[in-house]
Formats: C-alpha cells, structure tokens, sequence
C-alpha cells in the first residue's frame, strides 16, 4: 500500500507541475497578446500579424566565433550601429530590430515612410541595431542569416532598401524562411544593384555573423523589455512618449520639439562605390 500511495502521490504533483506549466504558458500569450495588440492600435493598423518578441525568451548563440567584421560605415559603441542619415542631424533615432519579428515589421510598416522622410531632410539620423530575438525563442537562424544579409547590404551601400525589402517580405513567424540563402538572395534581386556575386559571397559565409551576435549580446544587456525598442534621443518613445502613443503625427511632433531652433544636418555620407566589376545600379527611390 505505501508503494502504491507513494506513486499516486508522485502522480498527482507531476500533474501539477504540468499544469502549472500550462499556465505559466497560457499568462505569457495572453500578456504578448495584450501587447501586440495595443501596437496595431497604436499604429492604427488593421490587423495583428504578429507578436511583440519579449526579452525573456530562449536563449540563442550569441557568443559568436572568429573576429567580429563589422560592416562598411558602423558606427557607435563597440561600431554595432548602422547609421541612415546625416552624421550631424540634431536628433538621433535609434531602432532594436530583429528581423523575424513580425511588431517590428507592424512598426517599419506603419512609420518607415516618415523615417524616410525624417533622415532624408536632415531632422533625424536613425541608428539600426540588429537582434536574433525570435532565433532564441522560436529555434532556427532566420534572424541571425537576415540580419548579416542586412550588414553585407551596407558593405554595397543598400542597407535601407533592402531592410525594408525584408520587412515588406517577412514570412510568417514560425517559419524561418530567411534561414534559407535563397530567399534573401530572392529578395535582394528586389534591390537593384545589390545581387552581386560579392553579396551573395558575405550572406554564405557568413561574413557579419559574429558582429550580429555581439550586436544582440548588447540587446540582451540592455534595458530593454523587446523588439522593436525605439529610442529618440535616448528617451523611448515606443509605444508611448509619456502619455502619447507613438504615430506618425506624433514622431514628427516629439521630432519637431527636440529640433527646435537647431538646423537640419547635411553631412550625408557618400554612397558606397560598386565592387570592382559590378555594373552601376539603376536608380530608384530607397524607400
């Protein structure tokens, strides 16, 4: 009897524990859900295509191996930045991203126009920081391989268009298409210019590997609650600035009140020079 009582006692906590498991499971959704939600009405957008990817989440390998090749033009503490803009702006935009994560495609989609707007005239200088969030939670290295993609694009001189491509082109969350070389391959051919054999040579090997990790060590060191994280100045302003939601009105506000009675910038980088060999890109608007 005592060994028959002792296996339903057994039983009965590791039902418990499972159970409790399945909570903790259910409140983590229903929290992200509360969340994401809020983004697509903070944005106004019509629906919610994705989840806010907490900083809470499985770990990924982020101790990375070999040197650390930071690509053309970073810059920042330790060059993990990826400028846009003119280098003496007045206000300084800064964006943690991850590029599986659909709140940041929810987000570039909703204000990327305005962003283009804002670094074009010289009101902002935006600084981009890639994160592999959704790698460590949701397993797979479609963060990690889309954002060295997004690090060799800069080596050419492309980053925006093709950051954007990938937003405008982002598969569904548990599917890890970026993963894949032949996808961003696909959709660099989008990017006129930037399917070269030089790209496509920095996406296999891998070229920025270690810099994205180093990048998203940074993140997960960071004060930060998620991706996107978005900063003005060092103050966030996503989703709110105080008692303001973020939208598009309101960035060119809270922009216009830190500018005031500052000059646009107009030290706007030179664009990178084609690889050797490389015909010259037709031309076309970055956004």
């Amino acid at each position: 009897m005592s060994d028959k009582n002792s296996a339903g006692k057994r039983s009965a906590r590791e039902r418990l524990q499972v159970e409790r498991e399945r909570q903790k499971a259910r409140d983590k959704r229903r929290r992200t859900l509360i969340v994401a939600a809020a983004v697509a009405g903070v944005l106004g957008l019509a629906a919610v295509v994705g989840l806010i990817a907490a900083n809470t989440g499985g770990q990924d390998d982020s101790s990375g191996s070999g040197p650390v090749a930071a690509p053309t033009g970073a810059a920042g503490q330790d060059r993990l930045a990826i400028p846009v803009g003119a280098t003496d702006a007045p206000s300084t935009l800064t964006i943690w991203e991850d590029f599986r994560c659909p709140a940041c495609a929810q987000f570039e989609n909703g204000v990327r126009d305005t962003i283009h707007e804002l670094t074009e005239s010289g009101q902002i200088k935006a600084e981009y920081h890639l994160a592999t969030i959704i790698d460590g939670n949701m397993g797979g290295s479609g963060s990690l391989n889309a954002a060295n993609a997004a690090a060799c694009a800069q080596d050419a001189g492309k980053f925006v268009p093709y950051h954007d491509v990938l937003y405008q082109n982002q598969p569904p969350e548990p599917d890890d298409a970026f993963a894949q070389d032949a996808k961003l391959f696909e959709l660099a051919a989008k990017v006129p210019g930037l399917d070269t054999p030089a790209f496509r040579s920095c996406v296999t090997e891998g070229t920025h590997d270690a810099w994205v990790k180093k990048s998203n060590e940074a993140f997960r060191n960071g004060d930060f609650r998620g991706t996107p994280s978005v900063l003005l100045n060092g103050e966030s302003i996503f989703p709110s600035k105080g008692n303001e939601q973020i939208s598009v009105e309101n960035l060119k506000k809270w922009v216009a009140e830190a500018n005031k009675g500052k000059k646009p910038g107009t030290a706007f980088p030179t664009p990178a020079s084609p690889a050797p060999g490389t015909p010259a890109p037709a031309s076309s608007p970055a956004g």
